[in-house]
């Protein structure tokens, strides 16, 4: 490793540790000519999965694209940052167990909505309006309907 200080590339390793996630090593460093100290990380390199849109294009997933979607669907909801985050790298595991190098945008909205529909019903309708861009209200109302039959309960008295 190249010492950001004076390019000597000798260096000794003081310390490593793995990150919470365990997909990352934070190594400490000391450069064995100008004894100063630095950090690297270490990740496993993985290959770029396509994403590909309904168009037929194809481009590189974005993380930060997904989090954003996400982010406005959830947008003045009790949702806290750190589950919307979660919710981000468990499609993204999805992703990469299911798919070696591309995967449609279909599917990746599917596996949102599913978190989502978990998580908060109105962040759920939110995205589903945008996602599966409905043409009328008839079929919003489909989409509603079919939400409030799966909140009822055989007992439920507030249907009658």
């Amino acid at each position: 490793m190249k010492c950001p200080f004076c390019g000597t590339i000798e260096d000794k390793v003081i310390d490593s540790r793995i990150s919470a996630e365990g997909d990352t090593i934070r190594r400490r460093r000391e450069c064995l000519k100008c004894q100063k100290r630095f950090t690297t990380y270490e990740r496993l390199e993985e290959h770029q999965m396509m994403v590909i849109k309904k168009d037929g294009r194809r481009e590189p997933f974005d993380r930060k694209k997904l989090l954003s979607g996400i982010v406005k669907a959830c947008e003045k909801r009790p949702v806290p940052m750190d589950k919307i985050e979660g919710m981000v790298d468990e499609v993204e595991r999805l992703i990469q167990r299911n798919y070696e190098k591309e995967v449609s945008s279909t599917t990746i909205g599917e596996f949102v909505m599913k978190q989502l529909h978990d998580l908060d019903e109105v962040a759920y309708v939110r995205f589903a309006s945008v996602y599966r861009q409905f043409k009328d209200i008839n079929q919003f109302m489909k989409e509603l309907s079919g939400l409030l039959k799966e909140g009822q309960k055989p007992d439920d008295k507030s249907r009658y």
